[in-house]
């Protein structure tokens, strides 16, 4: 798969799940190996742009949040996260 067929957070996940069968293949070369772990850096890296630039709607942080709260509310134990409160630097 070439890196242009690559757009999507599910696509780049699947092309790593290809690489890391093909890789644990005993008839894979050490070459090859090597040339796809550079690809799968690549993939790695923009897999973490998408992430970092991924905008949640007013609505999905919302149901993102409920979510959350149903989870803490299962595990009792568990801590429960300040509301939409984002991190401070020190």
């Amino acid at each position: 798969m070439a890196d242009t067929a690559v757009n999507s957070f599910d696509d780049i996940t699947a092309r790593l799940d290809e690489i890391i069968a093909t890789v644990r293949s005993k008839d894979t070369s050490l070459e090859r190996s090597l040339d796809l772990f550079d690809e799968a850096i690549k993939l790695g890296s923009r897999a973490v742009d998408m992430v970092d630039t991924f905008d949640l709607s007013e609505r999905e942080a919302d149901q993102l949040a409920a979510a959350m709260d149903e989870d803490a509310a299962a595990e009792p134990d568990a801590p429960v996260a300040d509301e939409h409160v984002a991190p401070t630097e020190a």
